[in-house]
């Protein structure tokens, strides 16, 4: 697989918590140089980058991050706010609860709100494979598909575990298209990053697959 065609894939993701404008700007130059899908950064440097990118690149961000346990009103409102500062994607954390108490309808409910207030702007939806079963996973593909989001994401990369090559089988057999899916957080490699596309994987959350490619120059 050609390395553009991987870095075509890939959001080039900055999340830590003590992240810098420095380092934010460094991400932006970098996925502007090297073509990737779009920079994931913390809500706050939305506006900022999207000001310094001026439309090279396209800008996600987080919302709910990274517990999902927020309100939908506070979701919604977060969503807005990051879409009015520029924003053109946004991976929404579901409220994981919910799902074990089985509140299906609630969560359906969020993820459409969120959307409509995202309009035509990308939403994908993080589920946190690694605290869910394997009949929470299904039945997450089921309600994504039907709430008209864009993507179904495994991880925050902030839990107990990151995607798996079993979890994005799972995704390729229950979903379905237009919905996409992006496996995140623990790809190390350009062999993880080929294994994950090859399963079905059309978006990767990661930082490390920039950093091997500079590393290369």
């Amino acid at each position: 697989m050609e390395i553009a065609e991987i870095l075509s894939k890939v959001d080039h993701t900055l999340l830590a918590q003590g992240a810098t404008w420095e380092e934010i700007r460094q991400i932006c130059d970098d996925g502007m140089k090297y073509k990737v899908a779009s920079v994931c950064i913390p809500p706050y440097f939305v506006k900022q980058a999207a000001d310094y990118v001026k439309g090279e690149l396209a800008i996600c961000t987080v919302i709910g991050f990274p517990n999902g346990y927020m309100t939908t009103k506070a979701k919604c409102e977060e969503t807005r706010i990051a879409i009015e500062d520029g924003a053109d994607e946004i991976d929404m954390v579901i409220r994981i609860g919910a799902l074990k108490e089985k509140k299906y309808d609630e969560i359906l409910e969020e993820i459409k709100a969120i959307k409509a207030v995202c309009k035509d702007k990308i939403l994908k939806v993080i589920i946190e494979t690694c605290l869910l079963t394997e009949e929470e996973k299904i039945k997450m593909c089921e309600i994504v598909m039907e709430s008209g989001a864009d993507f179904i994401k495994t991880s925050t990369g902030f839990s107990t575990a990151g995607a798996t090559p079993e979890d994005i089988q799972i995704f390729a057999e229950h979903i379905k298209a237009p919905v996409r899916i992006k496996a995140a957080g623990g790809i190390s490699s350009i062999e993880d990053a080929e294994h994950f596309i090859e399963l079905g994987a059309d978006r990767l959350g990661t930082s490390r697959i920039v950093k091997i490619i500079k590393s290369r120059s």
